[in-house]
């Protein structure tokens, strides 16, 4: 799956190229999946006007959906830093040894956890994780007061596109894998896998809305957004002092960090906020168009 070509530049007056790393989940779009028409009028205008912006995501490649990749971005960082393309090109591979991910998958397996392992363009759900993640839905939007029409069968064309990727249920493979998400209803689930795989991995609490403790995030020790992304400012030739990192969770808090100007969003945690350097509206009150409007991009 490509990523839309950039627009035709503006003839504008304008300071020097910046480059700008985008969260998805919180940033970039709110947990309905609803993008705001400024988020997307501020990529766009700011490519135009000859900045660079990525995506710097906790899911994979796969994951990043047609309707995301059609607003037009320069590449991404994908799986917590797993994984970097420049356009279209994967030019950054920071995978678990084998050995490394069969003790992972064993110690979710002998707990009864959940999970799911990120390849580049794959994604191993175990056969829970399917249903879990369509409660979670559920239980969302009753706490929002909505009413989904996208958690049916899978072979309902308006399904949430994550359901249908989990549906895919099939051996798991233990070669390329980046990062493991695991989901449990158990609270002290995050701190028995720290304890469990602390040394050879780097574990965060999950991403997702209200699962606390009970999820998480899991990639190789030393693996995260912040040092993947020095790594890819390297191949491009730039500077981390001319980098924006805008995010909204844990797995945000490196990137913000090494960037020169780490801006969190206004729904984000109190833990990232401590990390930022400023803190932005929220992701449906123009959070990214306002960051970019301040910095100059738009």
């Amino acid at each position: 799956m490509q990523f839309a070509r950039r627009p035709p530049r503006l003839e504008l007056h304008m300071i020097s190229p910046r480059i700008a790393f985008l969260d998805v989940d919180g940033t970039l779009i709110d947990s309905g999946e609803v993008i705001a028409d400024s988020t997307i009028e501020a990529v766009q205008t700011a490519r135009a006007n000859g900045h660079l912006v990525y995506l710097s995501t906790g899911r994979a490649s796969v994951e990043i959906y047609p309707r995301i990749r059609d607003i037009g971005f320069d590449g991404a960082i994908s799986a917590g830093g797993g994984f970097a393309e420049i356009g279209n090109e994967l030019v950054i591979k920071r995978t678990m040894p084998e050995a490394a991910v069969e003790r992972m998958v064993g110690f979710y397996e002998e707990s009864g956890y959940d999970f799911y392992l990120q390849a580049f363009d794959e994604l191993y759900p175990s056969p829970g994780v399917r249903n879990r993640f369509a409660k979670y839905l559920d239980d969302d939007s009753e706490r929002k007061g909505e009413t989904r029409t996208d958690l049916a069968s899978v072979t309902d064309a308006d399904e949430h596109p994550a359901l249908k990727a989990f549906a895919d249920v099939r051996p798991l493979s233990f070669t390329g894998i980046a990062k493991s998400v695991f989901l449990a209803g158990d609270l002290t689930a995050f701190d028995r896998v720290s304890a469990a795989l602390s040394g050879d991995f780097h574990v965060i609490t999950g991403t997702i809305p209200h699962m606390g403790k009970g999820s998480g995030e899991v990639t190789l020790g030393g693996v995260n957004k912040g040092s993947t992304l020095l790594r890819l400012l390297d191949k491009l030739g730039l500077d981390a002092s001319s980098a924006i990192g805008i995010g909204d969770s844990n797995n945000d808090i490196e990137m913000l960090q090494v960037c020169g100007m780490g801006i969190a969003m206004g729904n984000a945690t109190d833990a990232v906020k401590a990390h930022a350097d400023e803190v932005t509206t929220s992701v449906l009150d123009d959070g990214v168009w306002n960051a970019f409007r301040r910095h100059g991009l738009i």
